[in-house]
């Protein structure tokens, strides 16, 4: 595939979409994106990015060679039906987002005459130097050529085979323990907090070397993800159901991000995403009548 002639459709410019964009800018390949129904905030990304904007999903299906799927993982499924129903046939789809196995095959089956790739991201966005690694799975012609795309870029693509689904596992088993150990920390320190004695817990925390303990300013940036995470790990307690193990744990922490759904984009203190968190034990099932 030779990147300077391609046209990647991106669908769409959030942080990861936007970063994924300028570095296939970076390598001359086009990059269009829909500007119908996107926010400001999305305008800005494109543009800082390099992206090319267009009207409508229609003209972005009918104008790209390859479309790249980087979005909420609760939409994967409903934007691959819009793809769909707009005609893309013969491409590339890079369906790219932290969805189940199942729900990757489910994309492939309303793209029949499309190759759909598997793809997992494992990292941070490509931004300031960081090189998050972009895992394939699907028909090696097709992982080839999502790998050409990004040779020589900050995106390092692995493929892991030739199955629909195995990029995807990984990608949730992965993610899934990342993003719980994560809920747990916050939730060790409020606790701690709530009793006086957080400092003292950072620094046992400070005596075992990578413990989530430790990066108290992550919990407010948890908690303006959490409405991302938390389709995430339900996907994740439906990929645990299908392997025959315990998924409450994985619903658990969903809900505990469902608290935090207010949070969204928003820069908090500590103590604010805690409070967030808060509930009135006292008060449930005493409501007056």
């Amino acid at each position: 595939m030779n990147s300077e002639v391609i046209t990647v459709g991106l669908l769409h410019p959030g942080s990861m979409g936007a970063a994924f964009g300028a570095q296939l800018r970076r390598r001359n390949v086009r990059v269009l994106w829909c500007m119908d129904g996107r926010s400001s905030r999305s305008r800005a990304r494109a543009e800082d990015a390099g992206l090319e904007g267009v009207q409508n999903l229609a003209q972005l299906v009918a104008r790209a060679d390859v479309l790249l799927s980087l979005c909420p993982p609760a939409a994967a499924v409903d934007v691959a039906q819009q793809v769909a129903a707009c005609g893309f046939d013969g491409g590339l789809y890079i369906e790219a987002n932290a969805i189940t196995p199942h729900r990757v095959r489910e994309v492939s089956g309303l793209l029949p005459g499309t190759v759909v790739i598997d793809g997992a991201v494992v990292g941070s966005p490509p931004v300031g130097g960081k090189q998050p690694t972009l895992y394939l799975s699907g028909a090696p012609d097709g992982c080839s050529q999502v790998a050409s795309l990004f040779a020589a870029s900050d995106v390092k693509p692995h493929v892991l085979g030739a199955e629909v689904g195995t990029a995807s596992a990984l990608k949730l088993s992965y993610s899934s323990y990342q993003k719980v150990s994560r809920i747990l920390a916050a939730l060790a320190y409020g606790v701690a907090d709530a009793n006086g004695v957080a400092d003292e817990l950072v620094k046992i925390a400070g005596k075992r070397g990578g413990s989530y303990l430790t990066e108290t300013g992550y919990i407010p940036k948890t908690a303006s993800r959490a409405w991302r995470w938390g389709p995430e790990l339900d996907d994740a307690a439906a990929l645990l159901r299908e392997a025959g193990l315990p998924d409450e744990l994985m619903r658990a922490s969903s809900g505990v991000l469902h608290q935090w759904a207010s949070a969204r984009d928003r820069e908090l203190t500590v103590a604010e995403a805690l409070a967030l968190l808060h509930v009135d034990h006292g008060r449930e099932g005493h409501d007056e009548p």
